[in-house]
């Protein structure tokens, strides 16, 4: 699969946007503006967390995925997929029933991408005896590891040098397939992903030239295919597709899934503006001496994901239930695998990327951020997204970078209109630069309500 440049999972309908702002008070890191009544995505600060999705009550952002329909261009088509699609399902739909589903749908082999996992946790366990920046921040999230890249570039050496399961786990079945004579142009791998962060990681492997990966699949639109054939009685065993699978690896991305191997040496957090304030307080040194951090941007884990259609809940109960009757990772006896395929744990460097800078240069930057700073003290503070911007720091920001003026402040353009310092038709025309022509006509229509669409 050929990486796009700056490619980002999550797209905006303008034809569905309302431009309500819910999207834009629910972004960690402040990509989103209201431009001509719609909400416009900086593609530098986006890191693909799907908390603009998930709050929207229309619907109008929606991510890109590949349909079933190309499994046909290979003839060995893999299902990779973490734990988490089968803790969504009820409890009547057991794990060998799904696994049929998807056989019927057209895949010839299944993979849990924890499968591996007991590789990847001694690895982990390596880095972390040898760091010398701790704590170590584990890569398991690819929404917290651009928001680390880009919010907070100083910490980029705490992440943890080891590429995520679902690329561990890809390669994984590429060395069992191609062990049994299997020519690599044949397989098709399909990742089913649960959020966008995860789609967006597969197109743009962070410090990789490109993912083995050959399909993307929104696990909520397969949830939805399995449930149209799957079957009330189990036809055939498949239990030797999950002989790999352990413990571990189906509670690992849940809230301590991985910190769990680390005990009193280690912090989780789950939810990104939780992960926010953690990050904040390690790049000021007021985090706890800790050697691990497990950090995640949807509350409980992955069950958490944007992607899924179960209660996450629940699914956390569903996978803890089903954790029970698999051996820990360590009861599991070791599998030889290749030197090619050990080398492919290791992960390339990471590179920071300064998007939050207000220059490039620093003494540029520096009087921005005092002018920006001016700026404040003539806005109100309300931070009440009026001006198209999530809050009155951010218009400040804003301005420095000529992308905004003092007028699209609707406060502070009342108070112009009242000193005559700009006329009636000026203050229309910039409150339609937000928000669109006829945008303030009484609708009874309007969505958006008090937890409408939630």
């Amino acid at each position: 699969m050929k990486i796009v440049e700056k490619y980002h999972a999550i797209k905006v309908d303008t034809k569905k946007c309302m431009g309500c702002t819910h999207c834009m008070k629910a972004c960690p890191t402040e990509a989103i503006r209201i431009k001509g009544g719609v909400a416009a995505i900086n593609a530098d600060r986006c890191v693909d967390c799907g908390n603009c999705l998930r709050a929207c009550p229309v619907d109008a952002f929606y991510v890109n995925h590949d349909n079933l329909e190309q499994l046909q261009n290979y003839k060995y088509r893999v299902a990779l997929f973490p734990s988490v699609m089968i803790g969504q399902f009820p409890d009547i739909y057991s794990e060998g029933k799904i696994y049929e589903a998807l056989l019927k749908l057209g895949f010839t082999h299944i993979f849990e991408v924890e499968q591996p996992i007991s590789i990847l946790i001694e690895k982990i366990k390596e880095e972390v005896a040898k760091a010398t920046h701790k704590p170590l921040i584990s890569s398991f999230c690819p929404a917290i590891v651009r928001l680390i890249q880009s919010r907070y570039p100083s910490l980029v050496e705490n992440i943890v040098p080891l590429k995520a399961p679902h690329d561990l786990a890809a390669h994984y079945a590429i060395e069992k397939l191609t062990r049994q004579g299997i020519k690599r142009n044949e397989i098709g791998i399909f990742y089913i992903s649960p959020c966008s962060a995860k789609m967006a990681a597969v197109k743009r492997p962070l410090g990789e030239k490109e993912s083995v990966v050959d399909g993307l699949i929104n696990m909520n639109d397969l949830y939805n295919q399995v449930l149209r054939v799957i079957e009330k009685e189990e036809k055939s065993d498949t239990s030797a597709l999950r002989e790999n699978l352990t413990l571990d690896g189906i509670v690992w991305s849940l809230p301590r899934g991985e910190a769990r191997h680390f005990k009193r040496h280690s912090m989780a957090v789950d939810g990104i503006h939780n992960v926010v304030k953690i990050l904040e307080r390690m790049e000021n040194d007021e985090v706890p001496v800790i050697d691990f951090l497990e950090l995640k941007s949807c509350h409980q884990g992955c069950a958490g994901g944007i992607l899924l259609t179960g209660n996450r809940f629940l699914t956390v109960e569903r996978l803890q239930k089903r954790s029970k009757r698999y051996p820990k990772a360590s009861e599991l006896s070791s599998e030889k695998l290749s030197t090619e395929f050990m080398e492919k744990i290791k992960a390339a460097p990471i590179e920071p990327n300064y998007v939050f800078a207000l220059d490039t240069n620093r003494l540029k930057a520096l009087e921005k951020m005092q002018k920006a700073d001016r700026i404040l003290c003539q806005l109100p503070g309300i931070d009440c997204g009026g001006c198209g911007a999530p809050n009155c720091h951010a218009l400040a920001e804003d301005m420095v970078q000529g992308k905004a003026k003092m007028t699209d402040c609707i406060f502070l353009q009342n108070r112009y209109l009242n000193e005559k310092k700009i006329t009636i038709e000026k203050a229309t025309k910039n409150l339609e630069k937000a928000w669109g022509k006829n945008r303030f006509d009484a609708d009874c229509n309007k969505k958006g309500g008090r937890n409408e669409g939630f």
